[in-house]
């Protein structure tokens, strides 16, 4: 295999900016007022409770409508919009000065940036998959809208819908009208009011019309969205626009007068990642931080490295369920692989750690793995003529500090990448997949939708994507304990029970399972997801659709899915 090499080249690629004339902002509300994400508060026409947990969507194509009917379409006008995320502007460019009419704009894409090829996006576009979590890479076009939550059923039982709106007919224009001329510096306020998308005109009820739609064709679910998206919008006001505040470009940290830019391998078929400028990958540092990851000085007793407990022919995990730290003591949890970091906004089974480089330096520190002070491990490496060396190729400055221990340790995991199993191969025509291992892909990408007659396995809701991880939170209906993961750390019930996605590339490697390690085998997570999910009030909307305890798999559908998650080994990992 070829792979895609994005160069690193140690500089910052400043991008020319202008101040947009006009912004579009739209306010997620429900009945009028502001919505309020995993709160268990709205009545729907059917008088059905529900709870919003996902709104994330695509708008395109904006254009004003002069008093002469004439319209005037605003170039490249696209965003992606996330109510969790805080995402709702849209910044305009300069339309000529008119009195205008009316706006409009699309909720998905035309069919030829629908089909486009989503790797070409840079890492802040908003048609990066890795950024909007809208495209699953292995089949063709965007989720155009994604609506997910739950609902109390008349049981009084707790049951998770998701709506995704997509293909290319389901394209929506929304047209607003405008009271007023629209100055330049003017800000849009559009409120889109959930309630009207499930309402009106044609009213969606949860337990009677269906929990979940992909937008096949003939969908009255998707017919009903789409009726309603066009008199969800509603003005709000024109106002003046908060003035433009933007942060310069972070400069790079310490870099050296002279150095090796280090080439980043991945597959063309990955996301553009977002990879640090003020941290520039270069050779010096990244074979610096290689050489520190396997260094047991890093440790009190000069017993334990970071490769101790992330083992390479593990995929970079620990094979054990808990890793052993100093003095014999127990981790708190399993410790995750470190391949394909790129991509990750938040670090650990919890995301307490917001960056690699706050992350490197935890393990260290932790009483119960590593144990040391970062001033005694400082010293250590202070007192070695060949890492006073290596630090000062690395580093302009050349100091032995906390920050430039963090920065090479993060460039040498930045550089971790897993790309090249026999399922990529399959995907470039140069193997070919086993009947077991194709039927088992199938049941990975289908949803499991009795309502259409689909009855697959549904992984790819959360493990979708070349990356096979959304990189997202999930509480996944594992048997509750004292951990509350995300929970402990945001404070959010919301949030209890939430665990970071692991990719599944190298999951067969990557033996035992889930952040405690329940799980000894591959066999045993399936079973989990096919009849032991426990339901709850956080447990994910993409499960609780499901059937009570989980999807009920065949023998020979859990066979099959167990031979393609094997298809995911990287060669460069595992047993040699």
């Amino acid at each position: 295999m070829h792979p895609f090499r994005l160069l690193c080249f140690c500089c910052l690629l400043l991008q020319g900016s202008h101040a947009a004339t006009l912004t579009l902002a739209l306010r997620h509300t429900v009945g009028g007022q502001p919505l309020r994400l995993d709160s268990l508060r709205y009545r729907n026409a059917h008088d059905e409770l529900f709870a919003i947990s996902r709104l994330s969507y695509l708008v395109a194509n904006s254009a004003l409508q002069d008093q002469q009917g004439q319209w005037h379409n605003i170039p490249e006008a696209l965003a992606w919009m996330d109510a969790a995320a805080r995402r709702t502007q849209l910044e305009l460019s300069a339309p000529p000065q008119h009195s205008y009419q009316a706006i409009r704009f699309d909720i998905g894409l035309s069919a030829e940036v629908n089909h486009s090829d989503p790797a070409q996006y840079a890492a802040q576009h908003p048609l990066n998959p890795n950024l909007n979590q809208l495209h699953w890479t292995w089949q063709s076009g965007y989720i155009f809208l994604a609506l997910e939550g739950r609902y109390r059923d008349h049981s009084g039982q707790l049951q998770g819908f998701v709506y995704h709106f997509a293909n290319d007919p389901q394209r929506t224009t929304i047209t607003v009208p405008l009271p007023q001329t629209i100055a330049a510096g003017s800000l849009i306020d559009i409120d889109f009011d959930i309630a009207a998308l499930l309402n009106a005109p044609s009213s969606i009820a949860f337990a009677k019309h269906g929990a979940s739609s992909h937008s096949r064709a003939g969908d009255p679910i998707t017919t009903a969205l789409k009726n309603n998206l066009r008199s969800a919008f509603q003005l709000r006001r024109i106002r003046t626009a908060p003035a433009a505040t933007s942060e310069p470009p972070t400069p790079p940290i310490d870099l050296p007068s002279s150095y090796t830019a280090h080439g980043f391998q991945m597959s063309r078929r990955f996301p553009i990642p977002d990879l640090p400028t003020d941290n520039p990958l270069i050779a010096e540092r990244v074979e610096l931080g290689r050489q520190l990851f396997h260094d047991p000085r890093l440790s009190a007793d000069n017993s334990l490295a970071c490769a101790s407990c992330h083992q390479a022919q593990a995929a970079l995990s620990d094979p054990r369920s808990k890793s052993i730290g100093i003095h014999g003591q127990l981790s708190r949890r399993h410790s995750m692989p470190l391949f394909n970091l790129a991509w990750k906004q938040q670090f650990f089974w919890d995301g307490r750690a917001p960056s690699l480089r706050e992350q490197v330096l935890m393990p260290i520190q932790d009483p119960r793995e590593m144990g040391v002070s970062l001033p005694g491990v400082l010293h250590k490496l202070s007192a070695d003529a060949d890492y006073r060396m290596r630090f000062a190729d690395a580093f302009e400055s050349g100091a032995i500090n906390a920050a430039n221990l963090s920065l090479a340790l993060e460039s040498f995991l930045l550089s971790l990448t897993s790309y090249d199993s026999k399922f990529d191969q399959a995907m470039q025509g140069k193997a070919q997949l086993s009947a077991a291992e194709q039927r088992g892909f199938e049941l990975f990408m289908t949803e499991y939708e009795p309502r259409s007659g689909q009855y697959g396995a549904d992984c790819f809701h959360c493990h979708g994507g070349a990356l096979f991880t959304d990189n997202r939170f999930h509480d996944n209906g594992l048997q509750a304990d004292h951990d509350l993961g995300l929970g402990a750390i945001t404070r959010r019930r919301s949030d209890a029970h939430h665990f970071a996605t692991p990719s599944l590339r190298n999951v067969a490697l990557t033996a035992p399972y889930m952040h405690d390690g329940r799980f000894e085998t591959l066999e045993q997570v399936i079973e989990h997801y096919s009849s032991g999910i426990q339901r709850r009030a956080t447990l994910d909307p993409n499960l609780s659709k499901h059937p009570a305890g989980g999807l009920q798999l065949s023998a020979a559908d859990q066979a099959a899915l167990l031979a393609f998650l094997k298809t995911l080994s990287d060669p460069q990992y595992g047993a040699n």
